[in-house]
């Protein structure tokens, strides 16, 4: 059955397990078979909206925002949990960037879907940390993202510092699944090729 915006509103139907030392401890360094396989890869896209905040503030890890009405056919496919892809961020229809063009290239990305239960969120959301130092914020901006594996489940934490540790390994983790030759989507046709270098 395909996914609603309903199901964006509703909480999880189980409580996210708690991370644990025995869990961080057993983290795989890669994530995912040699090339993607079904339902992989997922194409999203939308307007980045403003969130909550806490990436940059509390994590420091900012993230980018889509908007629920490009998240039903994921929601409909894969589990809450956190998964690694590519994004590419580009200015509004017919406006000019204030980002530098390198900004807009298509860059690694990790993603967390789901309810940040360590926050208690009411709503389900997708949260894409581009590995890119952008020059500025892109709020209102497009973004593709192309989502091709998954790293783990949504979990809570008892701490914020767990919760940072493992956003870290996360993002290591990404990076070592994607470099792998299986995963060269750069220059998929879904993203644009505007200012690739």
């Amino acid at each position: 059955m395909p996914a609603t915006h309903k199901h964006l509103l509703n909480g999880p139907l189980r409580p996210a397990q708690i991370q644990t030392q025995s869990f961080r401890a057993n983290r795989p360094s890669i994530a995912g078979p040699d090339v993607p396989e079904p339902p992989y890869p997922i194409p999203l896209e939308g307007v980045v909206q403003r969130g909550f905040g806490r990436g940059s503030k509390d994590l420091g890890c900012p993230t980018a925002n889509l908007p629920d009405e490009s998240l039903p056919d994921m929601v409909a496919t894969v589990e809450p949990g956190v998964y690694y892809g590519y994004a590419q961020v580009l200015p509004p229809e017919g406006q000019q960037s204030r980002l530098r063009s390198e900004d807009h290239q298509v860059w690694p990305m990790v993603m967390s879907l789901g309810w940040n239960p360590f926050y208690k969120n009411e709503r389900m959301t997708a949260e894409i940390h581009i590995m890119h130092k952008f020059s500025d914020d892109f709020y209102g901006y497009n973004m593709r993202a192309l989502v091709l594996g998954y790293i783990r489940p949504e979990l809570d934490y008892t701490s914020r510092e767990a919760l940072i540790e493992d956003i870290e390994i996360d993002k290591r983790v990404a990076l070592a699944s994607l470099a792998r030759p299986g995963y060269k989507y750069t220059l998929d046709p879904f993203f644009s090729n505007r200012n690739q270098a």
